[in-house]
């Protein structure tokens, strides 16, 4: 029998886990979060519900992956023998096949844009034509489906070579050259004219503009933020050696993706502010608003490049570990090779990735609940799986978990000293059901 595949080293899991919580999401919606909702009082509200409802589900997860050495199927089956609670892991693939199809989408869009920007092609023109070249891009059903396949084709690629050789090295990689891109960038944004006026925008304390949708915001975010409630965190930890401190390991975790979200906000609002532009969410923020401050700054080929080199590191790492949550349960669950299960994850991921970029040309009439395809992936993947997979883990974890399998993972089996045993239970059975609860109304429209 084959010996199970491993981290190498801790700092590769570190590095490999902060890169499948950092995302887009940190770059294009926690800032513009943040700085609608009291700036820094939001951020003092996010760290909050990092502390009570992101760190201990994420190590509820830790828990159940690094306890087992096992996917998430294997892992229910051994600690809840006769139970039926494995039955949970179909949701979570799902969950991740949805998530990866809709966001590989927006993926493909960022190699387009890179390859524009290497080509000059994001210099010399007006806000209203950068508008006009994202709708013509994405009117385009080839192009957006071409790129899609391109991007998926490079994750793919970086899975076939193994947990070490692929995940592990390519993360270690990527997520110290995004750190470096985005101090690079701060640095830069921080010369600039006026810039003080975007930081005062981001970080200043304004209690008066945070409001009780706010809060809601700040949980949902700092849940979403870490990719929690899927299993991918269960995927990685089974692969951690069982020396980690998964106390610590968490809160490295938790802080680091904390930090990249803060240090987008420091690149994105002094540029803002400093060229006169309104702060938006979402694609327009790095599609249209960026690209057109970048033509403005001496250099602004340069900087272009690089940011679309930032969002693809961000990019890749995210999918990656979208991606393994399915081939790790084909290769142990189906018994398959690992080429195997990548085909049959890439021909999942397909089902849902093609009508996602098809959804803003050829498909745009097709609509569910008033949602085109792709807004009704990315709707479900956050509102729905993460949030179903976040109450479980919650729940499993705090209230029908060995409360001594806790604690031997907490404390590596006696060899060190966890203070956090108590805490991670009570946040587990009762903050992040009644958080995860309330989330889920607020995205309903029933609170």
């Amino acid at each position: 029998m084959n010996k199970r595949a491993s981290f190498a080293t801790r700092m590769g899991a570190i590095a490999a886990t902060v890169g499948s919580a950092v995302g887009l999401g940190n770059i294009w919606r926690f800032p513009y979060e943040a700085g609608q909702n009291g700036g820094g009082a939001f951020i003092l509200v996010y760290i909050v519900c990092v502390a009570l409802l992101g760190v201990p589900v994420m190590l509820g997860e830790f828990i159940i992956g690094r306890s087992t050495h096992k996917n998430m199927k294997g892992a229910l089956l051994q600690l809840s023998p006769g139970s039926s609670v494995y039955r949970f892991t179909y949701v979570c693939i799902l969950g991740a096949v949805v998530t990866l199809g809709f966001y590989s989408v927006v993926c493909g869009w960022v190699l387009e844009y890179l390859l524009r920007a290497i080509g000059g092609g994001m210099t010399g023109h007006t806000p209203q034509e950068y508008s006009d070249i994202f709708s013509g891009f994405v009117g385009s059903p080839w192009r957006c489906v071409l790129w899609t396949l391109v991007f998926l084709m490079v994750n793919f690629v970086v899975l076939r070579r193994g947990v070490e050789r692929g995940i592990e090295r390519t993360s270690g990689i990527m997520m110290p050259l995004l750190f470096l891109l985005l101090v690079i960038f701060c640095i830069n944004s921080l010369l600039l004219p006026n810039a003080m006026d975007g930081v005062r925008f981001l970080l200043s304390p304004d209690f008066s503009q945070l409001t009780w949708k706010g809060v809601v915001d700040a949980m949902g975010q700092a849940f979403m933020s870490l990719t929690l409630g899927i299993s991918g965190l269960v995927t990685y930890s089974s692969y951690f050696k069982d020396d980690a401190p998964l106390a610590r390991d968490a809160a490295i975790i938790a802080t680091l993706d904390t930090l990249v979200a803060v240090l987008a906000g420091v690149m994105i609002f002094p540029a803002v502010f400093s060229f006169g532009m309104q702060p938006e969410a979402g694609p327009k923020l790095i599609f249209e608003i960026l690209p057109s401050i970048f033509q403005q700054m001496p250099g602004g080929m340069v900087w272009a490049v690089l940011f679309f080199v930032l969002l693809l590191f961000a990019s890749l790492t995210s999918t990656i570990s979208l991606s393994e949550i399915p081939i790790m349960f084909l290769t142990e669950d189906r018994h398959m090779s690992r080429g195997r299960a990548i085909a049959w994850t890439a021909a999942g991921t397909l089902l849902i990735a093609v009508p996602s970029a098809l959804s803003f040309n050829v498909l745009s009439d097709v609509t569910l609940w008033g949602m085109n395809l792709f807004d009704l992936f990315n709707y479900a993947a956050s509102n729905v799986f993460m949030l179903l997979g976040g109450l479980f883990t919650a729940v499993y974890v705090g209230w029908f978990l060995d409360s001594r399998i806790i604690a031997e993972q907490l404390t590596n089996r006696g060899r060190m000293v966890s203070h956090v045993q108590n805490y991670t239970i009570v946040c587990l059975r009762y903050v992040a059901p009644v958080a995860v609860v309330l989330i889920f109304l607020y995205c309903v429209g029933l609170i």
